[in-house]
């Protein structure tokens, strides 16, 4: 009987979008990569003008970086080009974004990403009407931009594939409005009912931030990172595709050091996000395959 023949697994494929003063678009690339992934860094504009449909990716990024020069504040003006500028099929980019969604696939928002999909509405979208409800204003104490590595914490229970199996990791962070503000007690209950805050500032023992440094820019529940209930849409302040190595960490001598009898890795802490949504992805693949065969049996 001849053996089976092997077919190879379509590789899990990420699209990150640069342009109009996005400026970490190469390091969240090879994030994925590292991750085991494929990735390609295009420009907004080719997304807006029908070249690079949505379709043909599992993961789309908002990186970091200052688009359109935070004029109007952190992340409005990419925003409201997402939501109202109309593609050559008619329909606007949100709504080709909400049927991305809709079929399975990822959104993530670093830093001016982050910004943007809380002012889109996508996060963290409790009401279902990808409506404003939060925002990420400027820090406090001072106001100032900030450049620093935080300690955080990943929340237990949270929706999102990308923490799995994550407890504490340090991040840097760089940023002037970073702080979540959320407006109403109600909408505070609902985001903490259904863990949608799924990464906390933290002090070096693990208890929640209250203070500055631990607490780097005042956010609300001393969130880091905020996902959908869906789990399918995250944002996250600092920055994971700028630890990719243990040798971007500040104080990695001394990481290594204490570590090199149990741990022969030099991935930084970020890339294990990204794995783990590579991971992810595969793994529902599989078993959408799995059950697409069991009903053609049937």
């Amino acid at each position: 009987m001849p053996e089976p023949i092997a077919v190879e697994e379509r590789p899990v494929r990420s699209l990150v979008l640069t342009g109009f003063g996005i400026n970490c678009e190469e390091e969240m690339a090879a994030a994925y990569r590292l991750a085991g992934g494929r990735a390609e860094v295009v420009h907004l504009n080719a997304v807006l003008h029908g070249h690079v449909r949505l379709d043909d990716w599992d993961v789309l990024n908002f990186p970091g970086g200052f688009s359109f020069g935070d004029d109007l504040g952190a992340g409005r003006v990419l925003a409201n080009k997402v939501r109202f500028r109309r593609l050559p099929t008619g329909v606007t980019l949100l709504d080709e974004l909400l049927r991305f969604i809709a079929r399975g696939g990822y959104v993530v928002g670093v830093c001016n990403g982050f910004q943007a999909l809380v002012k889109l509405g996508l996060l963290p979208n409790v009401g279902g009407g990808y409506l404003q409800e939060v925002t990420l204003t400027t820090n406090e104490p001072g106001g100032r931009f900030l450049d620093r590595w935080c300690h955080c914490r990943v929340r237990p229970g949270n929706p999102s594939p990308f923490f799995a199996g994550l407890t504490q990791l340090d991040l840097p962070v760089r940023h002037k409005e970073g702080r979540l503000v959320i407006a109403t007690q109600a909408l505070r209950e609902a985001i903490v009912e259904r863990g949608l805050v799924c990464l906390t500032y933290c002090t070096t023992g693990g208890q929640p931030a209250t203070t500055y440094p631990e607490l780097p820019n005042g956010s609300d529940l001393a969130c880091a990172a905020l996902t959908d209930p869906s789990g399918h849409v995250l944002g996250l302040m600092p920055h994971p595709e700028a630890f990719l190595s243990r040798y971007n960490h500040p104080d990695w001598p001394r990481i290594r050091r204490t570590s090199a009898t149990t741990d022969a890795s030099d991935d930084g802490a970020g890339l294990a996000l990204f794995r783990n949504i590579v991971s992810h992805i595969r793994r529902e693949r599989r078993t959408s395959t799995r059950s697409d065969r069991e009903r053609s049996r049937s």
